[in-house]
């Protein structure tokens, strides 16, 4: 029986044919770029181009407008940063996420990343702030029920003391 080794092909030239191509739609490269994206810290969401919030949970594909040729794209982002983050940091690490992203999975060219920075949000912060409130209600209701578990204890005894 012949081995594996002496079944496969003996010339492996992975050629293309000239005539051959291969095209991408816009919707892919609309996913790949929304994921490049969101991989970045610092990003709060996307935005519509007239600057209203698409959320990491939304479809934040409307925030991106491809343009598309054979061999290049090009890309216009439209971002909302987190407050407290250098943006300019931010949205470059958005760029050069998004190019890396496309080139090494579609093989394209990258003309440009044009990043616009609609917004910053403070959702984090507003979080953070509200969860330090919730907390401290929480602390506060507990060191009540200490307090009246420690009055009753006090009562149980004397109680207990005059009997």
């Amino acid at each position: 029986m012949a081995s594996k080794k002496d079944i496969l092909p003996v010339n492996t030239d992975t050629e293309v044919e000239q005539s051959s191509t291969i095209t991408y739609a816009p919707e892919v490269i609309n996913i790949i770029t929304s994921a490049a994206v969101n991989e970045v810290e610092g990003i709060a969401g996307m935005s519509s181009a007239s600057g209203g919030l698409l959320t990491r949970k939304s479809n934040s594909n409307k925030g991106i407008r491809v343009e598309l040729s054979t061999e290049e794209v090009s890309i216009d982002l439209y971002v909302i940063v987190e407050y407290d983050r250098p943006i300019q940091k931010v949205a470059q690490e958005v760029q050069e996420n998004v190019r890396k992203a496309i080139e090494s999975m579609t093989g394209l060219h990258v003309v440009r990343v044009d990043v616009h920075v609609q917004g910053v949000s403070f959702e984090k912060e507003n979080s953070a702030l509200a969860d330090g409130a919730k907390n401290a209600v929480i602390a506060e209701n507990d060191e009540e029920k200490l307090t009246s578990a420690a009055a009753e204890t006090e009562a149980t005894e004397e109680t207990s003391e005059e009997a």
